[in-house]
């Protein structure tokens, strides 16, 4: 919900509005006082569409100068006839210096690694932490699209300190992360620089059309053993949910599963919690199973362990969090 909020925060001058975006969104308006509200990837991008052509803004509010409805487009179309993924990116921080005064991107390679950077030359009238996510994301997305292939990061540096959602940043940014640094910046492996563009003017429709979502979200389950344990959760469950199943079908011990999880700062029953909860909020908000059935998908004893479990999660019972979404619909 952090994106949400942020989000609508920028937009104070079309407050009257927040409501339908949110409702026209399947988000319900109760979320954004709720704790630990949780959204879908979905959910967001479509939030974030609906604003960006209502308002005529492809990064709403974001800047001093608004990105017409077509920015996109037209920055996908200057880079797709690049011959490497190098000179694509060399077209796209030239894009961004040409059309926006306050903002701009850096690019770099040093020592076998690329890094991208981001630039203030004003201070953003946005959201700051939000646009520092979503142009970084921006970035990192279309560029994965064009080769056809996720680029894992090296390092994801933060120009800004760690926010209260910042295990969030596993699931956003594969690999190390740093905050309170001079730049917010990505880098990645410059071999990769190399590649051919393989994406054309025939596959940037279905792009565009799925954006935000695409570049705001990109799997990397085979990079992080995290998030091979949550793809292995979700084709799973509920019948292999205790981690000596998950090891056993990982090919590894019990004890090396606890050890590499622990290096990439967390533990087994906290990734368990966490693709549970995202669950649960998809199926509450996306579909009308029943509480009883979502509980028992989940590998839950009964309906009340799973409203203590999301209560726990969110600060509100399945109940509370569907009736919510469907009073909010209504109106």
């Amino acid at each position: 919900m952090h994106f949400v909020n942020e989000l609508l925060c920028g937009l104070s001058d079309y407050a009257q509005s927040h409501n339908r975006y949110l409702e026209q969104a399947s988000i319900s308006p109760f979320l954004l006082s709720a704790p630990n509200g949780r959204v879908t990837v979905e959910q967001f991008a479509e939030l974030y569409r609906l604003i960006a052509l209502e308002i005529d803004d492809e990064t709403p509010r974001f800047f001093s100068r608004p990105l017409r409805c077509g920015t996109l487009k037209l920055l996908c179309l200057s880079l797709l006839d690049a011959p490497t993924l190098h000179v694509a990116l060399h077209r796209y921080t030239q894009f961004f210096r040409i059309i926006l005064d306050d903002f701009s991107y850096a690019f770099s390679v040093n020592d076998g690694v690329a890094r991208m950077a981001l630039v203030e030359h004003a201070p953003l009238p946005g959201s700051r932490i939000l646009i520092h996510e979503l142009m970084l994301k921006l970035f990192h997305g279309i560029a994965s699209w064009m080769i056809a292939r996720k680029i894992p990061p090296v390092l994801m540096e933060c120009n800004y300190a760690p926010p209260s959602y910042n295990a969030d940043y596993l699931y956003f940014y594969p690999g190390k992360v740093l905050f309170n640094q001079p730049q917010t910046a990505m880098s990645f492996d410059q071999s990769l620089l190399n590649h051919p563009i393989r994406q054309t003017k025939q596959h940037l429709g279905a792009f565009l059309q799925r954006a935000p979502a695409d570049w705001f979200y990109v799997s990397f389950e085979e990079q992080l053993l995290t998030h091979r344990v949550r793809e292995h959760l979700r084709r799973h469950l509920p019948t292999a949910a205790s981690v000596s199943h998950v090891a056993d079908a990982l090919h590894m011990s019990v004890r090396t599963l606890s050890r590499r999880l622990n290096q990439e700062g967390t533990h087994f029953q906290a990734v368990k919690d966490e693709f549970r909860r995202d669950y649960a909020v998809q199926a509450l908000t996306r579909s009308a199973q029943p509480l009883a059935s979502i509980a028992d998908t989940l590998g839950f004893e009964d309906l009340a362990c799973f409203s203590r479990a999301f209560k726990q999660w969110t600060g509100n019972s399945p109940a509370a969090y569907r009736k919510a979404r469907t009073a909010g619909a209504r109106r």
